[in-house]
């Protein structure tokens, strides 16, 4: 007896086929559990059913078919920290504690020298790095960090030897505290866990950009200016009018601690000075990196 099958029914058979191949692929790492429970059980289980159909696809992604996928961890993405601009700013870096040993020790010509040397340095790694670009993460970080150590260097040696006044020396110290509190706050939420000390300082883990503000970079070349002046007082003393250049002091000093002053309220009100960085897109899988593109 021939069995003759339905028009109805061969439509009906179609169209599952055709519904089954337009079932979403398998993908890795995501939901792996409940696709292979679909494929071999009509109810998700909490661990996958290894079967003769399904060992193969498990062997295929290098899973265990008896344990569980591994955690997804966001993988890590290190910065080349030896370009030449961050070279010549851990150079800057490095320089302020001989500068200010230097002007303990009232050798003038040595500390000025470096103190050029220093400001030199800090126009030219900006300008390398924006010229071939070079810029990085790292640099955005350590190029204001190098700015204040320095600053705060001198700005003590120079108080300790009765060069600065109090107002201005209480003025620069307590914006640079505020901002470096404030640096490792941002460093610590922005940093991607597991969040461990070794991991905390290494600067080739980007996490947060500091974008400078506009006063805050004037404020520095004035900053700056104003220590070089400073510094440079014993040499201008051989052939310039002291009670002048000391009047001058006085109203440059003025102004310095007003800017000083509105840099540090310009940080606390910009929305763009600390930016950070969102987690890498690419993941670890079983202690293989997949990217996601």
């Amino acid at each position: 007896m021939i069995r003759t099958l339905r028009p109805h029914s061969i439509g009906l058979s179609r169209s599952r086929i055709l519904q089954s191949s337009l079932r979403p692929p398998l993908r890795p790492g995501i939901g792996i559990q409940h696709s292979l429970a679909r494929w071999t059980s009509s109810k998700p289980s909490k661990e996958p059913v290894v079967t003769p159909a399904t060992k193969p696809v498990l062997q295929k992604l290098s899973l265990d078919p008896l344990k569980r996928p591994a955690t997804l961890l966001p993988s890590e993405i290190h910065e080349n920290l030896y370009t030449l601009p961050n070279i010549l700013t851990f150079t800057r870096l490095l320089s302020a504690p001989l500068i200010g040993y230097f002007v303990i020790q009232h050798e003038q010509v040595l500390a000025t020298s470096l103190f050029v040397y220093s400001c030199v340095t800090d126009m030219l790694d900006g300008y390398i790095a924006r010229k071939f670009d070079m810029k990085s993460v790292v640099g955005s970080v350590i190029d204001p960090l190098a700015d204040k150590f320095l600053m705060i260097t001198l700005t003590v040696c120079l108080a300790a030897a009765g060069e600065m006044p109090v107002y201005l020396t209480t003025l620069i110290l307590g914006r640079d505290f505020g901002l470096g509190l404030s640096a490792f706050y941002y460093r610590y939420i922005s940093l991607p866990p597991p969040k461990t000390f070794t991991r905390f300082w290494d600067f080739s883990i980007p996490s947060a950009e500091v974008n400078p503000t506009t006063i805050s970079k004037y404020n520095t070349a004035f900053q700056m200016l104003y220590i070089g002046l400073v510094m440079s007082k014993p040499i201008f003393a051989t052939f310039a009018d002291m009670a002048a250049f000391d009047v001058g002091m006085v109203y440059y000093g003025y102004f310095v601690g007003a800017t000083t002053f509105l840099s540090g309220l310009s940080y606390v009100f910009s929305k763009t000075a600390v930016k950070i960085l969102p987690y890498p897109k690419a993941m670890v899988f079983e202690g293989k990196k997949m990217s996601e593109k």
